[in-house]
């Protein structure tokens, strides 16, 4: 597996985006605004994040994917420590992440990755998605915010 930054004039891989974040003008915005990267095998795109400067110092990493066919065979894990790499390299002291209460696979990779939850954001999905998100047959409401020192 090889991961890139997305070249210049390159489309983003909105199909893997999607599946992070199901709303096409939130995604579209934070890629305006961030560095996005791709993992490929064989020059197909199988992941996506994105890391985005949110204040001195810090990035968020504000979108994750891998190819839902390819799902727990370590990609995922593969991108957030490619993510924490490269927001080290670029000499940010801090990396953030959030993901929903119900996002409960990737609640437990980001601890695995060595994030702490640092906190909530009450409702947050409710407020900024028109449409209910369902998750683990929970109600996706809250961000939990997670981050990691540098």
């Amino acid at each position: 597996m090889e991961i890139r930054k997305l070249k210049l004039g390159e489309k983003a891989p909105f199909d893997l985006l999607l599946l992070a974040d199901p709303s096409q003008l939130i995604v579209e915005d934070y890629l305006k605004r961030g560095e996005c990267f791709i993992a490929e095998i064989s020059g197909n795109m199988i992941g996506v994040y994105i890391l985005l400067p949110t204040r001195p110092n810090t990035v968020e990493l504000v979108n994750i994917a891998v190819a839902e066919e390819l799902h727990g065979k370590g990609i995922g894990k593969q991108l957030v420590m490619d993510a924490i790499k490269t927001a080290k390299n670029k000499g940010h002291n801090t990396i953030e992440i959030g993901t929903g209460n119900s996002s409960i696979g990737q609640l437990a990779l980001y601890q695995k990755c060595g994030f702490r939850i640092t906190g909530v954001d009450l409702d947050f999905f409710i407020k900024h998605y028109p449409e209910e998100i369902y998750e683990n047959g929970i109600q996706c409401r809250d961000m939990i915010r997670l981050s990691q020192d540098l």
